[in-house]
C-alpha cells in the first residue's frame, strides 16, 4: 500500500523533507500545503542566511557539517532538466568574540568543533589584529574564526532549489491554508485546507516555520514554539574591510559583507521580545540604541554607517531552549513534527529533511541521530543547553 505523506509548510525545512522522501523511495505520495508559493513571509527567504560549524553542541556540529556538504554540492543534488541551481555561496566564515568572561567557552567549544572535524581557527588579540586589522580587539581574549565550512549564501535561492527538485521527482505542492486537522484516537487522519480539499496522511509532517504552533494546536498538542520578529538592517559604510567574515560580537549583534554593502541585526532583550509582532515593522529603535553603537565600538570604521534597506522575519523560537524539536509526538503515533529551530532552519535544513525521510521511512534515524532534539526533553522539560545562540 502506497504511503501518503501530508507536510504542512514548504519552505526550506518542508521543501528538504518533501525531496528527501522523494529522493529515497519514489513510491512515497508526498503533498506539500504552503500557504504562500512567493514565501514573501517566510523564515527561509526574510533571514540573513548563513552556515556555522561554531555551534556548541556536538549534534549542531555535526547538523551544520552535512548542511555545508549539502550546500556545496547543491547544484548536482538540485538538477532539474539539465539546470543546475546556484546559491552564490560565500565561504567567508564565522568570527566569533569574547571577552575575558567568555574566553572559556569558546575555547571548549572550540575544542568539541575541532574534534568532530570543523575547521576552525582559535586567535588571540594579537592573530586576531593580524588577520582583521580594522577590529578593535582592546576588550577582547580570544576569537574563533571558521577557516572553511562557514558563510553565507542565498536562502531564497535555496528554497526554490528543494522545492524544484521535489516536484520534478514527483511531488505535489498545493497552495492554500490548512484549517484543521482530523484525528482518530492517536493518528491523524486528515489534513483539510482552505481550497476545500481534505488530504488524506498516514503520516503528517508539522513543518510550518513561525506558524507551527498553530498547526499543532489542531491536534490538541502545545508546542513552546513562537513567532519572535527578528530586525534586519542593510548598511553601507565607507569602511574598507578586506576578508570579513560574519562576525558575532560578545554582545551578540552580528554584521557581514552584502555585496559592497553589510547586514547587521541581534536579537532583541528577553524583556522586549513578544510573540507576533508584525513584520511589516522593524525596530529602529534597537538598531540606534544598540547595534550601531556596537559596531561602531568593533569596527572604528564604522561610525560612518548609513541604513539603506531594512526588514523584519520571524524565527520560529522554541522558548524551551531555543533548538529544534524533530520527531513524532508521544500522543499521536503519525504526526512527526520539525519546528522551533530559532535561526537555524537554513543551515540545519538538510539535515533534518534527511533524518525525518529516514524516520518515516525506516522508522528510525539510519544516518545522523536526531532523537536527543525529540520531544523526550520537552516533556520532561530538560532543556539543551546551546550556547551560541545567535
Amino acid at each position: 500500500m502506497t504511503q501518503q505523506v501530508v507536510i504542512v509548510g514548504g519552505g526550506v525545512i518542508g521543501s528538504s523533507v518533501a525531496y528527501f522522501l522523494r529522493a529515497s523511495d519514489p513510491g512515497v505520495q508526498v503533498t506539500v500545503i504552503e500557504r504562500d508559493p512567493t514565501y514573501a513571509r517566510s523564515s527561509s527567504a526574510l533571514s540573513a542566511a548563513s552556515i556555522r560549524q561554531q555551534f556548541s553542541t556536538p549534534l549542531s556540529v555535526r547538523m551544520s557539517l552535512f548542511g555545508i556538504e549539502f550546500l556545496r554540492d547543491i547544484g548536482a543534488r538540485l538538477e532539474v532538466n539539465g539546470e543546475r541551481p546556484s546559491i552564490d555561496l560565500h565561504e567567508g566564515g564565522y568570527l566569533f568574540l569574547a571577552t575575558p568572561r567568555g574566553e572559556n567557552t569558546l575555547r571548549e567549544n572550540h575544542a568539541m568543533q575541532r574534534a568532530l572535524g570543523a575547521d576552525i581557527t582559535l586567535l588571540d588579540p594579537a592573530g586576531l589584529r593580524a588577520r582583521f586589522p580594522w577590529l578593535n580587539t582592546d576588550d577582547l581574549a580570544a576569537g574563533a574564526f571558521g577557516e572553511r565550512g562557514e558563510g553565507w549564501f542565498d536562502g531564497y535561492g535555496l528554497v526554490q532549489a528543494l522545492r524544484r527538485k521535489a516536484q520534478s521527482l514527483g511531488a505535489r505542492y498545493v497552495t492554500a491554508d490548512v484549517t484543521g486537522i482530523e484525528r482518530e484516537g492517536r493518528r491523524a487522519t486528515r489534513v483539510r485546507a482552505s481550497n476545500g480539499e481534505a488530504y488524506s496522511c498516514d503520516v503528517v509532517v508539522n513543518a510550518a516555520g513561525a506558524w507551527s504552533r498553530s498547526i499543532a494546536a489542531m491536534l490538541g498538542i502545545d508546542l513552546p514554539v513562537h513567532a519572535r520578529r527578528r530586525s534586519i538592517f542593510n548598511v553601507s559604510s565607507p569602511a574598507k574591510l578586506d576578508a570579513c567574515p560574519l562576525l558575532i560580537d560578545p554582545t551578540g549583534v552580528y554584521f557581514r559583507p552584502e555585496g559592497r554593502t553589510y547586514i547587521c541585526g541581534t536579537s532583541p532583550s528577553a524583556d522586549n521580545d513578544p510573540d507576533d509582532l508584525p513584520l511589516d515593522e522593524v525596530d529602529h529603535v534597537l538598531f540606534d540604541d544598540v547595534i550601531w553603537p556596537t559596531l561602531a565600538h568593533r569596527v572604528p570604521q564604522f561610525e560612518a554607517l548609513r541604513v539603506e534597506h531594512c526588514w523584519s522575519g520571524y524565527y520560529e523560537y522554541n522558548v524551551l531552549d531555543q533548538n529544534a524539536i524533530i520527531g513524532f509526538h508521544p500522543a499521536i503515533d503519525n504526526c512527526v513534527f520539525a519546528s522551533g529551530f530559532s535561526g537555524h532552519g537554513l543551515q540545519h535544513g538538510p539535515a533534518t529533511g534527511r533524518g525525518v525521510s529516514e524516520l518515516i521511512l525506516n522508522g528510525r534515524y539510519t544516518t545522523l541521530d536526531l532523537s536527543p532534539l525529540g520531544w523526550a526533553r520537552v516533556m520532561e522539560g530538560r532543556p539543551i543547553v546551546e550556547k551560541n545562540v545567535v
